[in-house]
Formats: structure tokens, C-alpha cells, sequence
């Protein structure tokens, strides 16, 4: 048992001397309040770390399917305005208290569930974020083909030493494997660092993206028929493509909506995790879809066909007898593709599954050693095999944004309606009867009730983007999934909270730590310290509330 308890206590992070088992499920030091000195985001940083989000594959793709489906371009790019324009408020609104009292999701979590119960939802945080870390990486890894190309074209023609039941071969298997493999040093960076890297980005893309648009324009000869295209769509249709076109942006956008708390911990002051999000987010997308649309109209009139990638693009200019400055500018280009990628993969992914993680596994994992299982997970579901029916896939996430969006909902009620902005940070790492966030055996029920009301007002439309036959109007719920989802459990949530009020909850708007928290050498300070009883401020606050 000796050599058992030795092995145990060398897997365990650094944490607070005398911790009872308890408190080892509930804090390490990651999951305290972000310290003074780390509060080092500024507004810069958070402009950058958008444009840095924004430029990569997905996003450039993103008004695809919508001229796709019969709408002119204009109309397309005035979805992604609309859909960015109306969920970034939602981002900003979810942040706030992250910027505040500098506490990530997972504790931001912890006061509308409870101790225990926000684990179920950060789990669900953490699964898609390690979902999307081996999506994204391999999406990287056909920059990385492009970009290797460019250099030896005998690349191509590596021979395959893989089985077929692999999905993958050689060559494009290597080339995941390089791009997993070039952000694993990102990840070592902690979160208030890792922001220097989100400036190289916002340099180098838009230089890649504006040339890689004048190179296309100068083949076309023009920026080609896309941009003349009339819309094929009147009418109803055209209103409810229109809908479903702008709820997917917010979809697109949800996963960070939800942990948003995340980076706006690390602001120096709340107005700086603010505006600069509240108008970098929709602006930068925009920026991003209309060159997307500008290339794949020029594409059409060279090739006979739009071609939404970029990375196809780009390997269309190399079969093309592609001589040097071609290869040079097709491997400038994706090169910056490449590490937009890595960028996004650690702003969007890597960060949030270590936040979560960390929250589930506090006693042995921190988030630099979340961020590696989220790499690690990310190879061991050889994600390349999900996008061989990308449509269906891509289905199934968008669809997961129901389940988030009710999270979102019951957070930021709780934050701006139910507590207005009273804090208990000393509550946030305690269990035991009386304290705020204790609620019934660590879990709030009210929460889940709230959250579950919102998932099954979407359940029917659910089941008819899975291929289900559904009535019209279940369609129409679900097309508008975020904000029935959001909206009924947010209501739900605040009614269960006027029949059964919780100890804390506030008649004015002030955003305050009740408990009078404070930094001492490793950690929180002793009530006593502090001359703090958490439980009077609570009843001064409310009066006294029972558990429902």
C-alpha cells in the first residue's frame, strides 16, 4: 500500500497542504480565482484571440452551404451578420462573470448546479471539446499535406503501408500527425501566456487572405458569377432559410458562448473582455465569409465549379504544372491556414477541455495536463473517419448546441436575474449545509429541471435533424434551437426560483464578493482571517431559504 500511495501522490498536482478528500474533489490551484498578476488580457488581446478564432477553414466555409441552398451571396454574408451579430451579446453576457470575479466555466458553473451537479454539465463541455480538438487537427493536417506538397510534390505519391481498416493512408495519416504534433508546444503555455501567440494570427492572415483573394481575382479574370448570382429563394422560404442559415452561425458559435467565463477570467478589467468581443466577434466573421465568398465566386470561373475549401483550392493550383512562385505563394498561404488552425484548436479546444477537465479531476489534472489528454483523446478517435459523411456529422454537432444552450441559459439567469451579481467565492470551494452553493446534496434542482425543460422543447426537431419524419412545427422549434432552448429554461429556471428562493438571491443589481475573499501565499484566506461569516451575508441578502 506504501508503494500504491507513493505512486498516487506522485500523479497529484500541486494543491493546498491538509486538504481533506473533499476538497481535493473541488479545488486545485487552477480552479482558484486567477491571481492579480495573471489578469494580464487586455482589450488588444481579446480582439486578437477573435481574429485568431475566426480565421480558419470552417469559418471560411461557412456561407457554403447557404448559397447552396439558393440564396444570393448578399444574403448569405447578411446571415453570418445576423448570426454572429445576435449570439455574440449572449458570449459577452455569459463572460461577465468570469471578467468580475475571475473564476473559469467551471466554477461559474457551480453556482447555478451546485458543487456536484455543474459536473455534469462541464463533462458535457469537455467531451465536445476534445471532439472538436481531433476534428479541427484533422482539418490541420490537410493544411499540412498542401503545405508539404508545395514544398516536395513526391509527397503525394508516398507509398500506403496502412490497412484500409485504418480509414486513413500513409500520407495523410503523417500529415495529421506532423500538425498534432507542432501544437503540442502551444499547449504548455499557461492560459494567461498563451495569449502572445493568438498575435501572430491577426499579422499573418489577413495578409494570406487578401493575397490568396488577388491571386484568385487575377486568374478569373474577374470576381467571377457567384457575386452576380440572383437568389432562388422568395418568399417564406426564403425567410426561413434565412433563419436556419443564421441560427447555425449562433450554433457555430455556442461552445464558446457556454465556457466563455474561460478566457474572460484572465481580463486586467471587466469592460476589456466587453466591447472589444461585443464587436470583434461578428466583424472578424464577416471579414472572414466574404473573402471566402469572393474566392469561391473566382474559383468558378476558373475551374467551372465553386470551390468552397481553401485547402482544395490550393491543391487544385498545384496539379496545374504549378511552377515555383505558385508553389511559394500555394505554401505561404497554407502555412498561415496551418497555423490559424493550431491557433484555433488551442483557443476553442485545447484550453476549455483543460478548464473542464481539471474541474472533473482536480485532484490530478490542471489544465496544461488537460489540454494534453484533450491532444491525446483527439488522435485516439482517428477523427478523420467522423468527416467521411461531414454532412451527417456536422448534423449531429450543431444539434449538440441544444443541450449547451440550455446550460447557457439557466447560467445567466442566475448571474443577472436570481442573485443579480452577488457573489460568494469563499462558497464556491465549500460543501456543507448553509452555504450558498451547497443547494441539496450539492446539486440544484431547480437547475436541472430548467435545463432539461429547455432540451425537451427542442426533443422533437431533434429527432427530425437525425432523419426522423416531424411535424412542420417541431421543425420550426428547432430550427430555432438556441433561443427556445435557451429562452425556456432561462423562464423556467427564474419561475422555480420565485416558488423556492435560494439563500443569496438579491432585489438590486451590484456586482459584489459577499465573502470578502482575499489572497494569502497558496490560496484562499480562512473566514476567520477575514472577519467574513459567509452564511449572515447570505441571509442579509435574502432572508433564509430552505433546499427544495
Amino acid at each position: 500500500m506504501g508503494l500504491v500511495n507513493r505512486i498516487i501522490q506522485s500523479l497529484e498536482v500541486t494543491h493546498e497542504p491538509n486538504l481533506t478528500l473533499t476538497e481535493q474533489l473541488i479545488t486545485n490551484e487552477d480552479l482558484l480565482p486567477v491571481e492579480p498578476e495573471k489578469q494580464t488580457w487586455r482589450a488588444y488581446n481579446y480582439v486578437a484571440f477573435w481574429i485568431a478564432d475566426m480565421f480558419n477553414v470552417n469559418m471560411w466555409m461557412i456561407v457554403s452551404s447557404m448559397i447552396q441552398l439558393g440564396m444570393s451571396w448578399w444574403q448569405a454574408w447578411l446571415c453570418v451578420w445576423l448570426g454572429y451579430g445576435i449570439g455574440t451579446p449572449f458570449l459577452v453576457l455569459n463572460a461577465r462573470p468570469g471578467a468580475v470575479f475571475h473564476v473559469m466555466f467551471p466554477i461559474v458553473n457551480r453556482t447555478s448546479f451546485g458543487m456536484f451537479g455543474s459536473l455534469w454539465c462541464v463533462f458535457n463541455r469537455a467531451a465536445m471539446a476534445c471532439i472538436w480538438y481531433g476534428v479541427q487537427a484533422s482539418i490541420g493536417g490537410s493544411c499540412v499535406l498542401v503545405m508539404l506538397r508545395a514544398m516536395w510534390p513526391s509527397i503525394n505519391d508516398l507509398p500506403n503501408s496502412m490497412p484500409a481498416s485504418s480509414g486513413t493512408d500513409t500520407r495523410d495519416f503523417l500529415c495529421f500527425f506532423l500538425f498534432w504534433l507542432i501544437s503540442l508546444p502551444v499547449i504548455w503555455f499557461p492560459v494567461h501566456k498563451v495569449r502572445h501567440f493568438f498575435l501572430l494570427t491577426p499579422i499573418l492572415m489577413p495578409i494570406a487572405s487578401i493575397t490568396f483573394l488577388i491571386w484568385c481575382i487575377v486568374k478569373a479574370h474577374g470576381i467571377g458569377p457567384i457575386v452576380h448570382q440572383p437568389s432562388t429563394l422568395h418568399g417564406s422560404k426564403l425567410g426561413w432559410a434565412m433563419v436556419v442559415s443564421a441560427m447555425s452561425c449562433i450554433s457555430n458559435q455556442v461552445t464558446i458562448i457556454t465556457n466563455a467565463p474561460d478566457f474572460a477570467s484572465r481580463a486586467r478589467t471587466p469592460s476589456a473582455a466587453l466591447y472589444p468581443q461585443l464587436v470583434a466577434s461578428p466583424v472578424t466573421a464577416a471579414f472572414v465569409c466574404l473573402i471566402g465568398i469572393l474566392v469561391s465566386s473566382s474559383s468558378q470561373a476558373i475551374y467551372g465549379t465553386a470551390i468552397w475549401s481553401p485547402i482544395v483550392l490550393l491543391e487544385n493550383f498545384l496539379n496545374d504544372n504549378a511552377s515555383k512562385a505558385t508553389r511559394f505563394g500555394v505554401w505561404f498561404i497554407s502555412t498561415s491556414f496551418m497555423l490559424a488552425q493550431v491557433t484555433t484548436n488551442i483557443c476553442a479546444n485545447s484550453v476549455s477541455a483543460g478548464c473542464d477537465l481539471t474541474a472533473l479531476f482536480p485532484r490530478f489534472i490542471n489544465i496544461r495536463r488537460g489540454g494534453y489528454i484533450a491532444a491525446i483523446v483527439g488522435l485516439a478517435m482517428c477523427p478523420w473517419n467522423l468527416l467521411k459523411n461531414s454532412n451527417e456529422f456536422t448534423s449531429y454537432l450543431s444539434a449538440y448546441s441544444v443541450f449547451l444552450s440550455s446550460i447557457a441559459g439557466v447560467m445567466v439567469t442566475e448571474y443577472y436575474i436570481v442573485r443579480k451579481g452577488h457573489y460568494n467565492i469563499k462558497d464556491l470551494y465549500r460543501t456543507g449545509k448553509g452555504t450558498w452553493y451547497w443547494y441539496t446534496y450539492g446539486i440544484n434542482f431547480r437547475a436541472y429541471a430548467a435545463y432539461i425543460s429547455g432540451i425537451l422543447i427542442n426533443a422533437v426537431g431533434f429527432a427530425g435533424a437525425t432523419g426522423r419524419t416531424v411535424p412542420l412545427a417541431a421543425t420550426r422549434i428547432y430550427d430555432l434551437s438556441f433561443f427556445t432552448g435557451f429562452g425556456v429554461s432561462a423562464l423556467v429556471y427564474w419561475a422555480l426560483n420565485r416558488v423556492f428562493p435560494v439563500v443569496g438571491a438579491a432585489d438590486r443589481f451590484e456586482e459584489i464578493d459577499v465573502s470578502g475573499y482575499g489572497y494569502k501565499a497558496g490560496g484562499l484566506r480562512d473566514a476567520e482571517e477575514m472577519d467574513i461569516d459567509a452564511k449572515d451575508e447570505g441571509r442579509k441578502s435574502s432572508g433564509e431559504a430552505g433546499e427544495f
